[in-house]
């Protein structure tokens, strides 16, 4: 009879270890499913019971022991970050986010679709299954005030088109500061937080669209941007970098709204674009970076 012994997550805890026919009794007992996260020896690290061959049908024999840590086992792994984005599912929940922001009231949730399709797909160095954990209705205020800004911006009025402006800025960073405190790993919430100061993310924003008037110095600003915001991105053992440079980033996004001109190469050039920015961002040891 086998020995192996399992560990199972269980609303974000690690429970176990089980043995094998235990485990059994979980799954017909529907405790254990494809879903849940499992963990025996001579596993590389955390997996979901249905990604395991045989698994909910038979457990092969393996010798038992400890398991790796909970959280992550790796959260003193450093490097990139990557993106596993389909084609036409991307392009679909980035349609539906784009018609919501236009419809206003459904803004909410094509929004929060989109975040949960993206931060599932992203890879992060020591921290497996990521996931967005939020809801519709948490904020939905600042989605439909975005909505509602989109239309105000096309005033003929210089003063309404600025305090619209204002206001984007504002909304933009109540919805980073919220996107990055419901990201989750195995289920878990992380607690990362963004720490960046209303007044100088509306600096930057203004900035960037002034420096739009140089026509190419807008992708310096966008990184120095990016950089900023890294900066002040706190709760994380390693510290979060962004590595693309102006000149990278000038020149994709110009092939990048060229290509989609044409139309037909949308898709791909989506797809392309965005998993190259997700891949210019690196955790490293933190304090590492130069002042």
């Amino acid at each position: 009879m086998s020995i192996r012994s399992w560990y199972y997550a269980a609303q974000g805890q690690q429970q176990g270890p089980v043995s094998e026919d235990d485990l059994r009794d979980l799954i017909a007992r529907g405790v254990v499913s494809a879903e849940t996260l499992l963990w025996s020896d001579g596993m590389a690290g955390w997996e979901k019971a249905g990604r395991i061959p045989g698994l909910m049908s038979g457990v092969p024999s393996i010798s038992p022991g400890g398991p790796p840590a909970f959280d992550g086992g790796g959260s003193a792994a450093t490097g990139p970050l990557s993106a596993k984005l389909d084609t036409w599912s991307y392009l679909g929940w980035t349609l539906l986010y784009v018609l919501g922001q236009f419809l206003i009231v459904i803004a909410p949730w094509t929004a929060v679709y989109l975040y949960r399709y993206v931060i599932e797909r992203i890879r992060v160095p020591g921290r497996p299954n990521l996931s967005f954990i939020g809801q519709p209705l948490d904020i939905w205020y600042v989605f439909v005030g975005m909505g509602v800004l989109t239309y105000v911006g096309m005033s003929d009025q210089a003063i309404i088109k600025l305090a619209a402006i204002i206001a984007q800025a504002f909304l933009g960073w109540m919805i980073m500061r919220w996107v990055m405190s419901r990201i989750a790993s195995n289920g878990e919430p992380l607690p990362i937080r963004f720490e960046g100061s209303p007044i100088v993310y509306f600096g930057w924003y203004l900035l960037l669209i002034v420096s739009g008037v140089t026509i190419i110095g807008w992708a310096w600003v966008a990184t120095a941007w990016m950089r900023w915001i890294c900066r002040n991105i706190q709760g994380t053992r390693r510290e979060v970098v962004f590595n693309g440079t102006g000149l990278q980033v000038l020149w994709r996004t110009l092939v990048f709204v060229l290509g989609c001109s044409v139309i037909i190469p949308i898709p791909w050039l989506l797809r392309w674009y965005s998993a190259w920015y997700v891949s210019q961002f690196a955790l490293v040891p933190r304090g590492s970076q130069p002042v």
